[in-house]
């Protein structure tokens, strides 16, 4: 019986966030600071998600870590996508031969 409960208090709460903002917000959000802060709600939300994947995903968390600053550079000299992914393999690759 308990675990219909929880069933219907997850299905309320996803349904409570899906349909709240659409029933009250029908104007522009004119507010910079609100705006601001749903603009970069989402890269936050994959920050926190990809982060710790990063450090556990290799057998040394010093591996992630590396890869996850040759990342940062290679994105930050305007790398796309593909390739920053491609030379954090190799990072890890590399330093898990070496480790």
């Amino acid at each position: 019986m308990h675990k219909y409960i929880y069933l219907l208090t997850v299905i309320l709460t996803i349904a409570f966030i899906r349909i709240l903002p659409v029933t009250l917000i029908r104007k522009k959000i004119d507010n910079r600071f609100i705006r601001s802060f749903l603009y970069y709600v989402p890269y936050v939300t994959l920050a926190v998600m990809t982060f710790p994947a990063i450090m556990e995903a290799t057998e040394s968390p010093l591996a992630g870590a590396a890869a996850l600053l040759f990342g940062i550079v290679a994105a930050w000299l305007g790398l796309g996508l593909f390739p920053v992914s491609i030379i954090c393999c190799l990072v890890v690759f590399v330093l898990e031969f070496i480790l």
